[in-house]
């Protein structure tokens, strides 16, 4: 074809698709705008309420508030677990360049423990990095120490905070308990958000029984935070700032039956040794003295301890975390003669109503196996009363035999033994109060599961399968110093709102009393056990001389280990920790008791000899004697 035959430029083409594709473009602008148009109807009319609630949100940052724990007095005012300053390291990791180094600096200065290095960089390092991040509770002398070094600290400062501080120490440490951190295992147990802004607990003694009373409902308040979440102001550097904020609300105050000199003269006469003393009101069981020794400082549990002292105290042998009172199971001794005693008249057997010689042994008709009277050896004539005083284990051997392990076990435990007594604290054991029906359940060799009269003779002097907790012998003779009564035994009195001052009693809680026993036979035994503390042969005579208050009582000793019948007992070559324990309960005044108190002292020998000199410094120390002033004096 010539190229003169070729059509020229076709404008009107051109102009067509320019205007076909100038409309196309118009309906899309038309398009996004309407929907653009929609989106913001929907998000400023639609859905308002909902996305100004989350700008909200992001603008204000809500934290919890801790409360204030409440205080724990003695019956008499004095307080045992209160809240001081403290001073808490804190770090921001931010603002530190290298945290080793820091850490290591703050480890040479003695702020941190080396030990705890690894666990508190994973706490650092699970914060966002803005947080700040509490290390450790310091000292006074430690937030100086500090403070003079502050400007060598990048991202490390301290602020004032509570802390929990138990102003005498190791001496009431097992019966009011300690705080701790809360950790996974509390979390199962309590609301989360009743916690919000509190890292501690309580973990013993009145402290976790009475946690919901002592430790309050958490407040918040409201601060305002920029886009990457740093605060701004919050409603206390703020106050002109319209946020709102909800105070704490403080925990009550709690009263305790304790008396914190008793509690301290029971823990100064057990220093040294490994025991436990505890004493009750009999006229309503109250305990006026719950002490396990050897204790340890419940306030470093309050700062936090590291874990090297934790795991000293926690693999320490002589178990200053086990509470012995509660929890110690003992052989009772001879502390079980009055309530076998009493066990006689009661049944009215024949043992009780003739007077019996004791030839130092027993054996039972047509048994070669002898019973042995103990280091006393031969008491001669003896009848209930002097076999109580003197202790003689050959009479209470045949009692025994004729009270028969059934009607024993029924009296023993009409006094609580063999059960928890239901005292208000935890970690309570059970002790042992063995019986026919007990032996079945509890062997599993047909063999071994009858009951045997030779395992009725120990049992009849507190030895054989027989378990008391101290506890529970304070109980018992408390019930016996109230010819019957018995009583719950309680720490906690009654408790006080911190905020309007309105105090709130507990009842006393009566249990089923022994109403069936004659009241001779209470008066029976009751001189008998007057007469250990009074009669120059009584087992209790030396520890009770020069006393100016009236005291009925009764020793006790029970073997650790058995001892062969060829064998000798010699507490000079024998192992420490195989030594006898040594008991004594007791109760005064006589006329009208108003405090009985047991006594355990492991591996130390005799109670004449170890146990009741604690006693007798406690009853000085209740009774605001003479004798109890010079001895204060000593320490």
């Amino acid at each position: 074809m010539n190229v003169r035959d070729q059509p020229l430029k076709d404008h009107w083409k051109e102009h067509r698709l320019f205007l076909s594709r100038i409309i196309g473009a118009a309906v899309v602008v038309v398009l996004l705008t309407g929907v653009l148009i929609w989106r913001l109807l929907h998000l400023q009319v639609v859905d308002y309420q909902r996305f100004s609630e989350l700008s909200q949100g992001n603008q204000i940052r809500i934290e919890s508030l801790a409360p204030t724990r409440g205080l724990i007095f003695d019956r008499k005012g004095q307080i045992l677990a209160e809240n001081v300053p403290t001073w808490q390291l804190i770090a921001v990791p931010e603002q530190i360049e290298d945290l080793e180094a820091v850490f290591a600096e703050l480890e040479a200065l003695e702020l941190l423990d080396p030990a705890d290095r690894e666990a508190l960089i994973g706490r650092v390092r699970s914060h966002r990095l803005f947080e700040p991040v509490a290390l450790a509770n310091l000292s006074e002398l430690q937030a100086a120490r500090f403070a003079v070094r502050r400007h060598h600290f990048s991202g490390i400062n301290v602020q004032e905070g509570l802390i929990r501080y138990y102003p005498h120490g190791a001496a009431a440490a097992h019966a009011i308990g300690y705080v701790g951190s809360i950790s996974e295992t509390d979390y199962e147990r309590i609301e989360r958000s009743d916690y919000a802004g509190t890292s501690q607990i309580g973990k013993t003694g009145i402290e976790r029984a009475y946690e919901d009373q002592l430790h309050g409902l958490p407040g918040y308040g409201q601060r305002v935070v920029n886009a990457q979440g740093r605060i701004i102001s919050d409603w206390s550097s703020n106050p002109d700032a319209a946020l709102d904020a909800r105070l704490p609300e403080p925990g009550s105050h709690v009263y305790l039956a304790l008396d914190i000199k008793l509690q301290q003269a029971a823990h100064q006469a057990l220093d040294g040794v490994r025991g436990a003393a505890v004493a009750i009101d009999p006229r309503n069981g109250d305990v006026l003295t719950l002490v396990s020794t050897p204790a340890f400082d419940p306030n470093k549990f309050a700062t936090g301890l590291s874990g090297a002292e934790f795991s000293e105290l926690n693999t320490d042998s002589n178990l200053p975390l086990f509470n012995r009172a509660l929890a110690g199971r003992y052989s009772p001794g001879s502390t079980i003669k009055p309530f076998y005693g009493l066990a006689g008249l009661h049944y009215e057997t024949e043992h009780v109503a003739e007077d019996h010689i004791c030839i130092g042994e027993y054996s039972l008709p047509g048994n070669s196996r002898v019973y042995r009277e103990g280091p006393g050896g031969s008491h001669g004539e003896m009848t209930l009363h002097s076999a109580i005083v003197r202790s003689c284990n050959v009479y209470f051997y045949g009692l025994a035999v004729e009270l028969g392990i059934d009607r024993m076990e029924e009296l023993m435990k009409s006094f609580g033994f063999g059960a928890r007594t239901g005292i208000d604290i935890s970690g309570e054991n059970t002790g042992l109060m063995p019986g026919r029906q007990w032996k079945r359940e509890y062997f599993t060799a047909r063999d071994q599961r009858s009951w045997y009269p030779g395992e009725t003779v120990s049992t009849g002097i507190g030895q054989g399968y027989t378990e008391v907790t101290p506890l529970q012998l304070a109980h018992a003779i408390a019930t016996m110093a109230a010819r019957g009564r018995r009583f719950r035994p309680r720490l906690l009195v009654s408790t006080e709102d911190a905020k309007t001052g309105q105090m709130s009693s507990v009842p006393v809680e009566e249990l089923q009393s022994l109403s069936d026993v004659d009241p001779e036979h209470w008066q029976i035994i009751h001189e008998a056990m007057e007469g250990v503390t009074i009669e120059p042969r009584g087992t209790g005579f030396a520890s009770m001389q020069g006393a100016s208050y009236s005291v009925a009582g009764k020793t006790g000793t029970a073997q650790v280990v058995g001892v062969a019948q060829d064998e000798e007992y010699d507490e000079e070559t024998i192992a420490e920790r195989f030594r006898d324990n040594g008991l004594y309960i007791a109760y005064a005044p006589i006329e009208n008791p108003e405090i009985a108190i047991a006594v355990v002292v492991e591996n130390n020998g005799g109670g004449s000899r170890t146990a009741a000199p604690v006693a007798r410094k406690m009853l000085d120390a209740f009774f605001g004697t003479e004798d109890y002033v010079a001895q204060l004096v000593a320490f």
